[in-house]
């Protein structure tokens, strides 16, 4: 039983390294040292809620949950140059971004792959942060 808790330990533990959330603190600390934001939303949520000031607006869902990864990609390695370079991906609730996320890391080999705590909504909005439309 020790057994099986340690290694669902452990298994968990690997499959979140290296891909962190961020607090809307530590996100605006990075945004002034020039780390990318990565908006992932859809153009109706950009439109609606607006987007983090200087993020970058590459969709990768679509509204019926689609996506074309090649083309995702193609402009986001415009943004993101090398694997080594730290960027934050945001999404309303922060549920995109971790499935996103986790196939830069785990499946692409991302090394500084982080996300906005709570989405653009819970994480930043409600936290009385502005968002530009």
């Amino acid at each position: 039983m020790i057994k099986k808790i340690l290694f669902t330990l452990l298994f968990s533990t690997l499959l979140f390294a290296n891909f962190t959330s961020m607090s809307s603190i530590q996100v605006q600390e990075a945004i002034k040292k020039g780390v990318a934001v990565i908006d992932i939303r859809r153009a109706d949520e950009w439109k609606q809620y607006g987007i983090i000031d200087g993020s970058y607006k590459i969709t990768f869902f679509d509204e019926k949950g689609g996506y074309d990864g090649a083309k995702w990609m193609k402009q986001f390695t415009k943004i993101v140059k090398t694997k080594d370079q730290p960027f934050i991906l945001v999404c309303a609730h922060a549920n995109r971004s971790k499935v996103v996320g986790k196939m830069l890391f785990q499946q692409l080999g991302y090394k500084n792959v982080y996300e906005l705590e709570g989405g653009i909504n819970y994480g930043w909005i409600d936290k009385g942060l502005k968002t530009v439309k």
